[in-house]
């Protein structure tokens, strides 16, 4: 029971950090249809610039905004420069795929080239620790899951209490008639590649400094855990990513207790690959929507 309880909230832990990653993950695909495997690579980005901020003196907590804000912007400008240009003249799906699994690799190794093979750690610090019976949870733990909370809340306010919202809504449902209806939908598609590239942002400098090491693997790594949430809730779906997350982060912390650590990853990808084979549209998703967006 004990091992249980402490596996519980470490996966809950370990959900919140997922599901932030997740949910930005099919925020931009909801609204431009594109399935961006370059997302993995721009945590990894994420991960090495908040290195950088923390070395330097700066606090973590302010390290996590900071980064998301740049990660953000640097989303748009890679949603301007390749795969907009390649949607206009034509590219279908497949071909926008390839693309960022192109750049993503490019980035990487440039990221490799500047920083190097080594193994990082931030120079950060668990904080204190408080258990609730069995429960052990630390103060930068409970920040975070605090923080995602919060994030989520406000994304939800985002979407349904905000024009920007509304028009985000509709853009995701059909883009031609929202357009017709006056919507900016290409400023609109920049909002959410910005909200998607904050979260990442966010949640590669969290990733990074709550594990114990890390490298230029990271984000690929965790890149399948936010793939197989975003499935889970149903691609395209926000709150569906939100439980997915959870869902992914508990499941692989118990496979981790029960077997083995090295299977978290196995088990993430098994749940990925049952799930498509049982129910592609997810557990929220509807399949006309899934159909629509993966239409080429």
């Amino acid at each position: 029971m004990r091992l249980l309880i402490e596996t519980l909230g470490f996966g809950l832990f370990s959900g919140a950090v997922i599901a932030l990653g997740a949910v930005g993950f099919t925020v931009q695909f909801g609204i431009s249809n594109v399935l961006n495997v370059a997302y993995g690579t721009f945590l990894t980005l994420a991960a090495y610039l908040g290195y950088l901020l923390a070395s330097s003196g700066l606090s973590l907590w302010l390290c996590v905004p900071v980064v998301g804000i740049v990660v953000g912007i640097l989303l748009v400008a890679f949603n301007r420069i390749l795969t907009r240009p390649l949607g206009r003249r034509g590219g279908g799906f497949v071909t926008v795929l390839i693309a960022t699994v192109w750049a993503g690799i490019v980035i990487q190794y440039v990221i490799i080239m500047i920083a190097g093979p080594s193994t990082f750690t931030y120079p950060v610090g668990n904080g204190t620790t408080y258990r609730l019976g069995y429960l052990v949870l630390t103060s930068s733990q409970l920040i975070i899951i605090g923080g995602a909370v919060v994030l989520m809340v406000a994304y939800h306010l985002l979407l349904t209490r905000t024009q920007l919202g509304r028009a985000m809504r509709a853009t995701s449902v059909n883009p031609v008639v929202a357009r017709s209806c006056g919507i900016r939908t290409q400023r609109v598609t920049d909002a959410a590649w910005l909200i998607s590239g904050l979260l990442c942002g966010m949640a590669g400098v969290v990733l990074a400094a709550t594990t114990t090491t890390f490298d230029s693997t990271l984000g690929t790594t965790f890149l399948i855990y936010m793939i197989a949430a975003a499935v889970l809730g149903g691609i395209g779906q926000p709150y569906g990513a939100m439980v997915g997350g959870l869902l992914i982060g508990v499941s692989t912390q118990l496979v981790g207790a029960y077997s083995s650590p090295a299977y978290e990853d196995v088990a993430a990808f098994v749940i990925l690959v049952l799930l498509l084979l049982v129910r592609p549209r997810g557990l929220f998703g509807s399949a006309s929507s899934v159909g629509r967006r993966l239409a080429a």
